[in-house]
């Protein structure tokens, strides 16, 4: 008994001492989460910068450039009209090039784009098409191509980076303004390129503080193309911006604005001339891209993944500055729709523009073949058939007569809308494609060499016109060419005007007031109705070039 006392006695001890325990530690651990909550400023570490935005957004994109999948994004300079979007992109944006609208990306796909006839060009030689909406679809840097993507490494905004500049290359700005066609700026050094700006930096150790503003599109002189293509300014400076991405290949600076969403402009103006610069470095070059539709880059998506191994940068809303030790602003270009070997790097032809983009496109046939028996094989034709203006109105009479004599007749409008690819296919697969003057015949660069074109001129005077823009680039090419002017019988003009009219007795004199009159009435009010008697001999002509 005395024991089991003593037992009692302990225990109500020993729950003492855990309940004096307990009470301790709880007091100890609300004093010091007290004391750990209270800020407590160490002098020794102010001078810390804060925590960096950078790492925070490190993870956007890795380098936000590599291509991915089209998923939406919004649009940052169309706030008033455009509604948030999430990063899934569950509404499109459609941006006319002065007001938006808003439509489903895959109605607009469906419709492809639209095409034709409304005037933009002032003192072009040729048809201004212009779409008249302007979808945003993701930026390149946000969708993927299958080719590997090559990405830079981001530097560590804390410790500035410094960009390697090999000590055997040749430090230089040289600008040229003397070119007709297009002013561009050759750098190789320290070169910075702050994204959201309208700067492209050359470093220098002293200060010289030279600056050069120009536009880098291929239509110098052009007001009308110029109002869409931003101004940027290469500059010389000892003061510069630090470095964020750090870039091992060479860049390409230029612009997408002007007149591109026309299928002859896209090609003469930014295509080609980006061949011609770019097609020398072998993909190893960054193209940076300043008035950048998001939806035309895709369009040719396969051109510019054929040129750059690299996402493009779009040079109005990055917000890195980039630097690179060699940069190129502007696009050489030498004429409308075509190249001077002469003036080429590795003297670059239309002839190898051509097979660029068969290989590009995988277009299938590199030359025709002649045929020797009609009856056993029909050559294939192309009616590029326009449906606002220049249209030809005996389409119907005009696809009979090539059928009797024996041409398997395609006919369609000329517009390849997004899937250039798919509408090159078709075009490379003919043997004769034949159009008004207009936008559509730029597809002869999708013709394989011995192809023939044949290009149907409009009253008017305007031989010189059709020659500059699709007869010499069709010889460039090493396809056979056929031009037709009509007569005035063939026009729809001798509706419209009395025979004693200048249209018809002087119609130079229209071209003396001005582009926009020469335009309006030889262009935009003229359809085309050919003499059945007379197309019979245009298209035996180019039966003579399948069967020789």
């Amino acid at each position: 008994m005395a024991n089991k006392l003593k037992l009692f006695r302990n225990a109500g001890q020993s729950q003492r001492f855990r309940f004096v325990v307990l009470v301790i530690g709880c007091f100890l651990v609300s004093m010091t989460f007290i004391l750990v909550s209270r800020p407590i400023s160490f002098p020794s570490l102010s001078s810390r910068s804060s925590p960096r935005k950078s790492d925070v957004g490190r993870e956007k994109t890795t380098e936000s450039s590599a291509y991915s999948a089209p998923t939406l994004r919004e649009d940052d300079q169309t706030s008033q009209q455009s509604e948030k979007e999430n990063l899934q992109g569950k509404k499109n944006t459609i941006t006319e090039p002065i007001k938006e609208d808003k439509t489903e990306i895959d109605e607009v796909l469906a419709n492809t784009i639209e095409k034709d006839e409304e005037t933009t060009k002032n003192g072009d030689n040729s048809d201004q098409d212009e779409i008249s909406n302007r979808m945003t679809l993701p930026t390149v840097s946000n969708y993927t191509i299958n080719d590997p993507v090559q990405v830079e490494e981001k530097t560590v905004p804390e410790q500035p980076a410094v960009q390697e500049i090999d000590k055997n290359l040749e430090r230089k700005l040289a600008c040229e303004f003397s070119d007709p066609r297009v002013d561009f700026c050759e750098l190789s050094g320290d070169i910075r390129i702050p994204g959201n700006s309208s700067d492209v930096v050359f470093v220098e150790t002293a200060e010289r503080n030279e600056m050069f503003r120009f536009r880098p599109y291929a239509r110098k002189g052009d007001e009308a193309a110029f109002d869409r293509v931003r101004e940027l300014m290469v500059k010389s400076t000892a003061s510069a911006p630090q470095c964020t991405v750090n870039h091992k290949v060479p860049a390409i600076v230029f612009s997408a604005g002007g007149y591109t969403g026309n299928l002859f402009h896209d090609f003469t103006d930014v295509l080609i001339p980006l061949f011609l610069t770019a097609r020398q470095f072998d993909g190893d070059v960054q193209f940076v891209v300043s008035d950048m539709n998001p939806w035309w880059i895709y369009k040719y998506r396969l051109v510019f993944q054929k040129l750059s191994k690299y996402p493009v940068i779009d040079f109005d809303k990055d917000k890195d500055v980039h630097c690179f030790s060699k940069v190129t602003v502007g696009l050489r270009a030498h004429k409308e729709l075509s190249i001077d070997p002469a003036r080429a790097p590795n003297a670059y032809s239309m002839v190898d523009f051509g097979k660029f983009l068969r290989e590009t496109l995988s277009l299938e046939r590199e030359s025709i073949s002649n045929i020797e028996d009609l009856s056993w094989k029909k050559p294939k034709l192309l009616i590029i058939a326009r449906k606002q203006s220049r249209v030809f109105v005996n389409l119907l009479e005009m696809s009979n007569l090539a059928e009797q004599l024996g041409y398997d007749v395609i006919v369609n409008e000329g517009d390849a809308g997004t899937d250039v690819a798919q509408f090159a296919k078709l075009v490379n697969s003919v043997d004769v494609m034949i159009g008004v003057h207009g936008s559509g015949l730029t597809n002869l660069v999708f013709l394989p060499p011995n192809a023939t074109i044949i290009q149907v001129v409009p009253w008017g005077g305007l031989e010189w016109m059709a020659t500059l823009d699709f007869g010499d680039p069709a010889k460039d090419m090493k396809l056979n060419y056929v031009q037709y002017s009509i007569g005035i019988e063939e026009s729809t003009l001798v509706e419209q005007y009395p025979k004693d009219h200048p249209v018809f007795k002087d119609p130079l004199s229209l071209h003396k007031q001005g582009f926009h009159v020469m335009r309006s009435t030889f262009m935009d009010k003229q359809n085309v109705k050919l003499d059945i008697k007379k197309f019979k001999g245009v298209l035996w002509k180019a039966l003579e070039h399948i069967i020789q």
